[in-house]
């Protein structure tokens, strides 16, 4: 393995930061009319520079072993970013590219000269000099708390210490992985393999609750003050930049265009999944009954539980049945099995020296004998690394300069640590969610400006094309390719599958409503003046009005929401991609999830293209038609 150090790390930054000085006194320099060559051409090198130290760094920070190099790397994405905020004030560079005559570009390349003028006046670049200046503070103040409240919520593992018997309903190869001490006792940390499994299956309600509520209080109270300050430095931006908040800002790039529209938008989902959440909470209180005769409610620590119990005793489905299936190594096998089926692609190991951990595994991705990019996968948990799982661009491609490369970084059973390593179908579900996006990376890796590269298409679309690869999950006919009962060897039975799939039906009125709640607090947090803003208090009082699940006394949940951070008031996009997502399966639906030709043209009309035109565009051409509400609605009603 290539010998990364926090030296080494700082320096590349700094080279990396003198190529785009040059490239931008090179750019400046132009005399005469300028041109694409002379101009949008060095501007590309430049961001080149900073994108591959960028990214790179900020995976490094994240997923690195070492601490002193996770701090490094930190540095580097305070220092790339601080001068990415500079160019993106300059006026003398807006001055050059507004320059460049429209007149005989490509179509391509006058929508990249027309999106790169529009962001830097996004940014604030027509502003007067003390404006600039201030802006140029708050967006290097903004990524060094951003930086901080990640930090927090990366390193804060709490957990509980429980009695074994506390264990019982929890599956064998859970409880076995999981010895008492010295003194007699279990340790259940808040990380996802631990968590997950015990909320769903522990029968000691108590012990569940305390876990719960241990992981609803990460990172507090030390990022409600940091959140409070990322609050007041975007209100500060969002005034500065002539919008009413931030949340009007963010979105009016997006494909909502308005933060009007997101709440319109919430507003009709609350409206449409009141009814079905009603129902499933009804149930779930019903069967709580049989345990608590007197209960009126069902509580957020309790809904996973409850959910299980209801699939089990009144739908025949038990989630730890399909478990012996789904054995770590042979889901990721068949996850690259299907995906290279579906898109033509084909994936070849390789041993990359440049991976930050040994267990770390890399492939080159192929259409036929041209290669098209490569991507990591580190899918096992380990100590301060990223606790959830996302997709982390490393290179995005540019054609005829760099191919595009990606990680997915998750935290799934080790086979290496636990024999053998199986997880819940939950757990292969996000696995090939988080997959899709990096098969958008790489796939639409391709383009010849950077700008467009791979998931470069407006936020509030992101999600759908991976939110769709879940269905490849669900379906008996793919399920076979991979999921072997791991004594016997024996496929997964499609009568087996066919009634997981109609347990996972239960649910899926309240999940979207409680969705709501997520996307109204991140909403709400950035439309409203920070100085009047209680925090916990208005966290509070979404959720009463929103999620099916009332508030737990003394918890914190928006501490370690790490989205709010990330995605800031966009986290309605979760939503907004899966109605879009709803749409486009119903190709898939009708003509088979593993029809190559459906599969290659939605590959080469909605992937392949990146960034390069507008999402509604690449939709309508997948489906003859502009997307709609309607095939969302129909599923979520249908009982």
């Amino acid at each position: 393995m290539t010998e990364t150090t926090p030296e080494t790390l700082l320096a590349d930054t700094r080279a990396a930061l003198a190529t785009a000085r040059s490239e931008l006194e090179t750019l400046l320099g132009v005399k005469g009319p300028r041109t694409e060559a002379d101009t949008l051409a060095p501007y590309q090198r430049l961001q080149l520079a900073l994108s591959n130290t960028g990214h790179r760094a900020g995976l490094l920070s994240e997923v690195h072993p070492d601490k002193p190099l996770r701090a490094a790397a930190e540095t580097a994405v305070q220092e790339i970013s601080a001068y990415a905020t500079e160019l993106s004030l300059h006026r003398g560079l807006y001055d050059a590219l507004a320059a460049v005559k429209m007149e005989g570009l490509s179509p391509e390349t006058r929508r990249l000269l027309e999106h790169t003028l529009r962001d830097f006046r996004r940014a604030g670049v027509d502003k007067d000099e003390p404006t600039r200046a201030r802006l140029k503070e708050l967006a290097d103040r903004a990524v060094r708390l951003g930086q901080d409240f990640d930090r927090a919520i990366r390193e804060d593992v709490r957990s509980v210490s429980l009695r074994p018997e506390q264990l019982a309903g929890l599956p064998e190869d859970y409880r076995a992985k999981h010895k008492a001490d010295a003194e007699g006792k279990v340790r259940i940390t808040t990380d996802y393999p631990d968590l997950l499994p015990f909320r769903t299956y522990a029968h000691d309600g108590e012990a569940r609750r305390q876990l719960y509520v241990e992981n609803t209080t990460r990172a507090y109270p030390g990022n409600e003050k940091v959140l409070r300050e990322i609050l007041e430095v975007r209100a500060e931006q969002a005034r500065l930049l002539g919008a009413a908040s931030w949340a009007d800002y963010v979105t009016e790039d997006k494909m909502s265009k308005s933060a009007t529209v997101v709440a319109e938008f919430l507003a009709r989902m609350a409206e449409v999944s009141e009814g079905p959440a009603r129902r499933d909470v009804e149930r779930l209180l019903r069967r709580k009954q049989k345990d608590v005769p007197s209960a009126t409610r069902v509580e957020d620590w309790e809904k996973a539980y409850y959910e299980e119990r209801v699939k089990q005793e009144e739908l025949g489905f038990d989630s730890q049945s399909v478990r012996p299936y789904f054995e770590f190594n042979r889901v990721r096998d068949g996850l690259l099995t299907i995906t290279a089926r579906l898109f033509g692609i084909r994936y070849v190991p390789v041993k990359d020296p440049a991976a930050w951990h040994p267990k770390v595994e890399s492939y080159d991705v192929f259409r036929g004998e041209e290669k098209l990019g490569r991507i990591h996968l580190d899918l096992h948990p380990r100590e301060d690394k990223y606790k959830h799982a996302a997709q982390f661009p490393i290179v995005s491609g540019v054609a005829g300069v760099q191919l595009p490369e990606g990680a997915l970084v998750c935290n799934f059973a080790d086979p290496a640590v636990h024999s053998p390593a199986l997880l819940d179908h939950d757990d292969v579900v996000t696995l090939f969610h988080e997959f899709g996006h990096l098969m958008h990376h790489v796939l639409g890796g391709q383009q010849r400006w950077l700008g467009f590269s791979g998931v470069a298409t407006e936020w509030d679309f992101v999600e759908a094309p991976s939110q769709m690869l879940e269905e490849w999950a669900w379906d008996p006919e793919t399920l076979r390719l991979f999921a072997r009962h791991v004594e016997t060897g024996e496929p997964i039975p499609a009568e087996l599958v066919h009634r997981m799939r109609e347990a996972n039906e239960f649910g899926k009125g309240a999940h979207p409503r409680h969705q709501v709640f997520y996307a109204q607090l991140s909403l709400g947090l950035h439309s409203r003046p920070p100085e009047d803003l209680d925090i916990t208090r208005t966290m509070v009082e979404l959720q009463k009005r929103y999620s099916p699940f009332p508030y737990v006394e003394g918890t914190h949940f928006f501490a370690s929401f790490g989205h709010l951070n990330g995605y800031s008031a966009m986290y309605y996009t979760y939503l907004w991609s899966l109605v879009i997502a709803k749409d486009l399966l119903g190709e898939f639906q009708r003509h088979g999830l593993l029809d190559d030709a459906t599969a290659i043209r939605y590959r080469d009309t909605v992937l392949v293209p990146g960034g390069s035109r507008d999402a509604a565009d690449l939709v309508r051409d997948f489906l003859g038609r502009p997307y709609g509400f309607e095939a969302f609605q129909q599923w979520l009603e249908k009982v």
